[in-house]
């Protein structure tokens, strides 16, 4: 405020300066300094009174501001305290809603507890129920199974008891020459049953009519004509050479293996030599024999030996068979057997196709017959229906006669039927 009013009144003394100054051109001297007295007395005065007013606008606004910050005080001291009496209310407010928040809270989370408590211990309950309903299932079903693997154990070591017994009497069965025997016949039986036809082989046959010798089994042949050639079957099962060899080369001694080799081939060589003169006598029999071996581990070893089936071949003519070959052999011969069946009805197969022939020129003729009588019938039949259709064109302009005479018509026609 000061400041404005000082710059006031350098503005007016700048302005009376000019206007002295224009004055002075127009005046002297004498007037220039009178008017520059007048004007400094004027200015001064100005300025005292310019000063005084300032000073008490100075007051004036100085009082005004003290009045007005006073007021200004006192109204936001008013505003203050209305401020933290509202505050202090909202705070109590606050705290009475958080008391009962806090309890509301409290009472819920004592209510969710029981609740959860409740529902623990039923779930607990439901789940012991169930934990015991399974585990007495499983329980039971354990034991079930326990019970069944027993039995089943019991059964099994039955069954081993059975089975060490079996192998007891196969293995006296075995070492037995004789029952060894029989073990083989047996077993080469059993496949020619399972084979072939029982009128396609025999037992106990006397293929040589000049000597008493009977092979254990005989396959019949065709001959010529009626006669029957005889394919001599005999078993041989040497347990003891081949265990020998067994045991030689489980423990690895090669030369012990050598020598039973040879002890077995010896014997093989032994009893196809017997075969030989014993039952391949032509023609009563066929010109060479089978030899079977009944275990398959035998028959493989005997093969294994260099050389053994062809000498066997060809000086005694005895092959040797073990349970698979012997099986493919007589499968082959059955298939002979077939084959000649078929050749042998060929004769017969042609008389029945050649009477089938005849009758069926017979059919023949007959159905050609059949068919012109159906066709004469067929003429006849279109005859009557032409005839049909003429008499319907001349009855066509007849009246036809009142629902009561043809009444009586009907009942005419229903007496006349009665009465004939």
């Amino acid at each position: 405020m000061e400041i404005a009013l000082i710059v006031l009144g350098v503005i007016n003394l700048l302005v009376l300066l000019f206007v002295a100054r224009s004055a002075m051109k127009n005046k002297g001297d004498e007037d220039l300094s009178k008017e520059v007295r007048r004007l400094r007395e004027e200015t001064l005065q100005w300025g005292q009174v310019t000063r005084g007013e300032l000073m008490g606008s100075v007051r004036d606004g100085h009082a005004m501001m003290s009045r007005s910050v006073l007021d200004s005080s006192q109204l936001l001291q008013q505003q203050m305290e209305a401020l933290t009496q509202r505050i202090g209310s909202v705070s109590q407010g606050n705290e009475e809603r958080l008391d009962r928040l806090r309890e509301s809270v409290q009472q819920q989370l004592l209510a969710i507890q029981q609740e959860n408590a409740k529902q623990m211990e039923q779930m607990r309950s439901v789940v012991d129920e169930k934990l015991d309903k399974t585990l007495q299932t499983r329980l039971d079903a354990s034991f079930d199974l326990v019970s069944k693997r027993l039995e089943a154990v019991y059964k099994g070591l039955g069954e081993m008891q059975s089975l060490s017994v079996g192998v007891n009497e196969l293995k006296r069965v075995l070492t037995n020459v004789k029952t060894r025997g029989t073990w083989g016949e047996v077993q080469m039986g059993a496949l020619l049953e399972q084979v072939l036809s029982a009128d396609q082989y025999a037992t106990n046959v006397a293929v040589n009519p000049q000597s008493a010798e009977r092979v254990e089994y005989a396959v019949k042949m065709p001959g010529q004509g009626e006669d029957t050639v005889w394919l001599p079957m005999d078993a041989k099962f040497p347990v003891e050479d081949y265990q020998r060899l067994m045991d030689a080369v489980d423990a690895g001694d090669k030369l012990a293996a050598e020598a039973a080799s040879k002890a077995l081939e010896a014997r093989i060589k032994e009893e196809a030599k017997k075969i030989h003169t014993k039952y391949i006598c032509p023609p009563h029999t066929t010109d060479f024999a089978i030899l079977f071996l009944p275990a398959e581990g035998l028959y493989a070893e005997v093969l294994r030996i260099p050389g053994l089936a062809d000498y066997l071949q060809n000086h005694f003519r005895v092959s040797i068979a073990g349970p698979t070959t012997l099986a493919a052999l007589l499968n082959s011969l059955q298939m002979g057997f077939r084959t000649l069946a078929i050749q042998k009805r060929s004769s017969e197969v042609w008389k029945l196709l050649g009477a089938v022939k005849g009758d069926f020129a017979k059919f023949y003729d007959l159905l050609e017959k059949t068919q012109k009588s159906i066709l004469a019938a067929a003429g006849n039949i279109e005859k009557a229906n032409k005839r049909t259709q003429i008499i319907q064109r001349k009855l066509r302009d007849v009246e036809e006669l009142p629902d009561a005479g043809g009444v009586s018509l009907d009942l005419d026609m229903e007496d006349q039927l009665k009465i004939s």
